[in-house]
């Protein structure tokens, strides 16, 4: 690694560090030595045993479930590293929470994707490293650098192995209407058709699928999505494109496995083949569903970390 006069240092809170150990390992150094630990209550401790003073510091945590306890050791971390003098802080947050929350929806509510940004940068983080937020303006939210990778090129890299020349009788599947600009861009880089789920979202974690808008019939489809919570959306989207559609098969892919709720059951009992997910999120989320394969983000956040850290740009990581 090029060096610019600031050491490396990258610590690690309890929400992922399987995969920020990967993070390390690809890039051939060591995790920080820290502890972050729970008082009696459940306040969060984060005891530094290493000096971060002049440091480029790197701050692995997503924020997936216990959310809040994950979102909390993020800001004391990163409280602490700034506290002890270090050069830079970036917070590396493979999944970042509460991102479904970035509008007003209808009166009163709150727009909770900025408050964490505020919460981040006012704690001291001085940029922010990240992968497929739900709502790209997200960015926007934040007034110090936001780098957003993509998970697409991971997926991509995966299916063109996978079935290799067999992509002609194949189509990319956007799960709803929001998610068709990314779903598009999917299915240009494999050289596939587009195909859209038109549905109707009667509440939270719940939605009614309504029609199959393209060409699947007698195809295989793969459903292309940012996050998979309870999978209810997923799994009626799949149930669909089999049944109004006509799809000989259908896959599925997404960046983020939260699989909270009756996640597994229904991924289970769902039409669909194989789940491939990203482990951006812990890779025991899936434990119980034998249908799911975890792709590794780890190589890209490492490439990104140690061009952020050699100050050169991260464009190639999103083609």
């Amino acid at each position: 690694m090029i060096s610019h006069g600031k050491d490396i240092k990258i610590f690690t809170g309890n929400s992922n560090p399987a995969l920020a150990a990967e993070i390390c390992k690809c890039i051939g150094t060591q995790l920080g030595n820290a502890e972050v630990k729970r008082f009696a209550d459940g306040e969060a401790s984060v005891s530094l045993y290493e000096t971060v003073r002049g440091s480029d510091v790197f701050l692995i945590n997503s924020t997936c479930k216990p959310v809040n306890d994950s979102l909390m050791e993020l800001l004391v971390m990163i409280d602490a590293c700034k506290r002890a003098s270090a050069g830079r802080i970036t917070a590396v947050i493979p999944y970042y929470g509460y991102a479904r929350q970035d509008r007003k929806a209808k009166s009163r509510d709150p727009i909770s994707a900025k408050l964490v940004a505020n919460m981040l940068t006012a704690a001291g983080a001085d940029r922010v490293l990240t992968m497929d937020l739900h709502a790209d303006q997200i960015q926007g939210f934040f007034d110090i650098p936001v780098d957003n990778l993509r998970g697409n090129p991971i997926f991509v890299d995966y299916y063109a192995k996978k079935f290799g020349e067999n992509c002609e009788n194949m189509v990319v599947v956007s799960p709803d209407v929001g998610s068709v600009a990314r779903a598009r861009i999917f299915a240009q880089k494999l050289h596939m058709g587009l195909a859209i789920v038109d549905k109707r979202r009667q509440k939270a974690n719940h939605s009614e699928v309504m029609n199959v808008i393209g060409d699947v019939a007698g195809k295989d489809c793969i459903l292309f999505d940012d996050m998979v919570d309870t999978a209810g959306s997923l799994c009626n989207a799949a149930k669909a494109i089999i049944e109004v559609g006509g799809a000989r098969s259908v896959y599925a892919c997404a960046s983020h496995a939260l699989l909270n709720g009756p996640a597994i059951e229904r991924l289970n009992n769902s039409v669909i083949t194989e789940f491939a997910f990203l482990n951006t999120n812990p890779v025991e989320c899936g434990n119980g569903c034998d249908k799911i394969k975890y792709l590794s983000a780890a190589p890209m956040f490492a490439e990104a970390i140690e061009r952020i850290y050699q100050e050169i740009s991260i464009a190639k990581l999103f083609n």
